[in-house]
C-alpha cells in the first residue's frame, strides 16, 4: 500500500508540473506576442512620424523656394517704368548737426517730367524748374519737405560775394526769428541722400541762375540746404544741380549785391546777408 500511495502522489505531482509548465509556456508566448505587437506599433509610429516630418520639410521648402522665386522676379523686374528707387539715409543729432524729424520721402519716385519749385519770400517770388529725369530723388525730397512746411518762415543764412563766387545759401529749418544765430547753417532733415546730376561743364559748372545742393563734402551727405548762384561760379563738381531759376533771380542778385558781414571768413567764406531774405513758404508742384 505504501508503494502504491507513493506512486499516486508522484503521478499527481507530475501532472501538476506539466500543467504549470504549459501555463508558463502560454504566458511566455502571450508576452512575446504582445511585445512583438508593441514593437510593430512603435515602428509604424516612427514611419508615420518620419513621413509627416518629410511632408512638413517638403512643404516648408516649397514655400521658401516660392518666396525666393517671387523675390527674384521682383528684383529682376526693378522699379515700375517711369520711376526710380531712392536711398534715404537716416541721421540724428549725433552726427553733429541739428535735425528736424520729418520722416522719410517715398522710396519709389518718378524720374520723368518736371516740377516747379517756388519760394514766396519777403522780397518777392523766386521760382525754379526741376528736371526729374536728372534729379528724381532730390526733387522728391524737396516735394516731401514742402509738404511738411519744412522751410516755411526760414531765412537764408549765408552769402558769398566775391569775384567768380557769388551765391546765397538757404535751407536750414532752424534759421528762424529775428537776427542770426551761431547755429544757423547747421540744421537739416532726418535723412541724407546721394548726390545727383553733378556738373559736366568744366567752364561753367554752376552758371548764374542755378540752384545747387550744399553738402558736407562727404558722399551721400546732401540734405535740405541749397545755394542759389547769382553769377557764374567756379566750384568743384560735387554739388547736385537741382534746378534753374525761371523767376526772381534779380531778387537774389539784389541780396548778394548788398553784401555780407564777413562772419565766415576766411573759411568757409562769406558771412550773413546784410539784406535779409525770408522764405515765407516753399511749394513744389
Amino acid at each position: 500500500m505504501k508503494d502504491e500511495s507513493s506512486s499516486m502522489e508522484e503521478t499527481v505531482s507530475s501532472i501538476k508540473d506539466r500543467q504549470r509548465a504549459a501555463a508558463r509556456a502560454r504566458l511566455e508566448k502571450e508576452m512575446a506576442e504582445r511585445s512583438a505587437a508593441a514593437r510593430k506599433r512603435r515602428q509604424r509610429q516612427a514611419i508615420f512620424g518620419s513621413a509627416a516630418a518629410v511632408i512638413l520639410i517638403a512643404g516648408a521648402a516649397f514655400f521658401v523656394i516660392r518666396a525666393l522665386k517671387k523675390d527674384e522676379k521682383t528684383e529682376a523686374a526693378g522699379p515700375p517704368a517711369g520711376t526710380v528707387n531712392c536711398t534715404w539715409t537716416p541721421v540724428d543729432e549725433a552726427s553733429g548737426g541739428k535735425v528736424k524729424d520729418v520722416g522719410l520721402p517715398p522710396a519709389n519716385v518718378p524720374n520723368t517730367g518736371s516740377a516747379v519749385l517756388t519760394f514766396d519770400t519777403g522780397l518777392g517770388v523766386i521760382a525754379a524748374d526741376i528736371d526729374l529725369a536728372k534729379t528724381p530723388c532730390t526733387g522728391a525730397s524737396y516735394k516731401h519737405l514742402a509738404e511738411q512746411k519744412f522751410l516755411d518762415n526760414t531765412k537764408c543764412h549765408r552769402l558769398v560775394n566775391k569775384e567768380g563766387f557769388r551765391v546765397l545759401q538757404c535751407g536750414d529749418p532752424f534759421a528762424t526769428g529775428e537776427g542770426y544765430r551761431d547755429t544757423d547753417g547747421q540744421g537739416g532733415p532726418s535723412y541724407t541722400m546721394a548726390e545727383e546730376n553733378l556738373p559736366t561743364d568744366t567752364e561753367k559748372p554752376y552758371p548764374a541762375g542755378s540752384i545747387a545742393m550744399a553738402n558736407t563734402g562727404m558722399p551721400n551727405s546732401t540734405g535740405s540746404q541749397f545755394f542759389i548762384v547769382a553769377e557764374d561760379t567756379q566750384l568743384p563738381a560735387n554739388y547736385t544741380l537741382l534746378g534753374t531759376i525761371t523767376k526772381g533771380l534779380d531778387i537774389v542778385q539784389e541780396v548778394v549785391k548788398a553784401g555780407d558781414d564777413g562772419k565766415f571768413e576766411p573759411n568757409p567764406g562769406g558771412g550773413r546777408p546784410k539784406k535779409e531774405l525770408l522764405i515765407k513758404t516753399m511749394t513744389v508742384s
